[in-house]
């Protein structure tokens, strides 16, 4: 059992590092301030789990990354993109409860996923993520100290006319490194929802 939750972390924590390494962070500097853009729709891999983030997020993660790596040698030209998660049931749920619907966008062809061996990871699934319009801001620093950031997109979404219409959504753009939780204060998280105009 040890060595399959070391295997795991493993796998999450390379897909997180490669990812963090191979990006130009720079591009997304624009979003120190909300912004609104009209997104398309994505397919994608999802895998949910229930409870604290800091406790269930990590088998979540590596049942992603270990179905995406598995499909990324089936399908020709697949990239890992930058995981996101969903959180549907914020904020006035405890956080033990919490639902996370942690997402990765695959290509538009992916009908169907390889087999996953063995029951310790959660099963991964295909869903269409809806976005149309959206408003987004870069939150600088450790997930728990997001709230000012949250505030300030919703206080924008009211102050443009719109409200929102989607769940909390969080894309990671830097996070943990590949063997250590690296800096929290240098982490880089879009924080995203669906909106419309009032």
């Amino acid at each position: 059992m040890k060595k399959v939750l070391m295997l795991n972390v493993l796998i999450v924590s390379c897909g997180l590092f490669l990812f963090s390494c191979a990006r130009d962070l720079s591009q997304y500097q624009h979003l120190k301030e909300p912004k609104i853009r009209v997104m398309e729709n994505e397919k994608m891999l999802v895998v949910e789990s229930k409870g604290d983030p800091n406790l269930v997020g990590g088998k979540a993660f590596s049942a992603l990354f270990k179905t995406a790596f598995k499909l990324k040698g089936k399908v020709k030209g697949m990239k890992i993109s930058a995981p996101r998660a969903r959180w549907p049931n914020l904020p006035t749920t405890p956080k033990k409860e919490w639902i996370g619907v942690y997402g990765l966008p695959i290509p538009a062809t992916v009908e169907t996923l390889p087999v996953a061996k063995g029951k310790s990871l959660p099963e991964a699934k295909i869903e269409t993520w809806q976005y149309g319009e959206v408003a987004e801001i870069l939150h600088l620093g450790s997930y728990s100290e997001e709230t000012p950031t949250i505030e300030k997109l919703y206080k924008f979404v009211k102050d443009k006319g719109y409200e929102i219409v989607g769940p909390h959504e969080e894309e990671y753009i830097k996070g943990p490194g590949m063997f250590f939780k690296g800096n929290p204060a240098k982490y880089q998280t879009i924080i995203r929802y669906r909106i419309k105009k009032k």
